[in-house]
């Protein structure tokens, strides 16, 4: 099954490194983002797991919760832990989801429905493609997903910029353009019309073209 964005998040049950979880359920009506990994203990991982321990915080200040995956037991993502926190200074707090039988990285999408056995046996190129950031909102939908491959670690202070803008713009009928931060001016949601406009932004607005509405960014 393919997954695209504003498509209803697969449910799931698992066993993580703080106990079995409903996802959905443990979602509640905060935001997710569950980031997924090939295999424990691979070098690039190990750097984006510290990081993210690093920067929870920023992400609980957000209503967003975090949630690994790696195609491998919880009893090795608690050594892989011990390994994390020397060499990143920081230990990983958030749940890590054990996909021993790799249901979960089928149910996402990231292995074919139909690959055989466990994992026993595979390894880091074998489980490539698990390797995707899912923004999941507190309806339980995709917001966003984002895949790289091996070699290249993954940005998360774009992850958390992506999060304040589209925590922004269910808040307000406004867009944010190309590599906008929170403060930036904003673009008024090309579905309100002048009218209505003028009601949610009394202050008005610039438009270099009639369908590029741009006004300060809401409070």
């Amino acid at each position: 099954m393919s997954l695209r964005i504003n498509d209803l998040a697969p449910d799931f049950k698992a066993q993580t490194t703080q106990g079995p979880i409903d996802f959905h359920q443990w979602i509640g009506d905060s935001w997710a983002i569950l980031f997924s990994h090939p295999k424990d203990f691979t070098p690039v991982c190990t750097t984006e797991l510290g990081y993210m321990a690093g920067i929870e915080p920023e992400f609980t200040r957000r209503n967003a919760k975090l949630i690994g995956l790696s195609i491998d037991s919880v009893d090795q993502h608690a050594r892989w832990s011990d390994d994390i926190e020397q060499t990143q200074g920081h230990r990983p707090r958030y749940p890590m989801i054990g996909d021993t039988d790799l249901a979960v990285a089928k149910l996402y999408n990231m292995l074919p429905a139909d690959e055989p056995g466990s994992s026993e046996g595979r390894t880091a190129a074998t489980n490539a493609t698990v390797r995707t950031v899912f923004v999941i909102g507190p309806d339980k939908r995709i917001k966003l997903m984002l895949s790289y491959p091996m070699t290249t670690g993954r940005n998360f202070d774009e992850v958390l910029r992506v999060l304040d803008s589209m925590q922004l713009t269910a808040k307000h009928k406004v867009a944010t353009p190309a590599n906008w931060k929170p403060g930036d001016d904003v673009i008024i949601a090309g579905s309100v019309s002048d009218d209505d406009a003028k009601k949610l932004f009394p202050d008005g607005w610039q438009a270099p073209r009639p369908y590029l509405r741009i006004v300060r960014q809401p409070r």
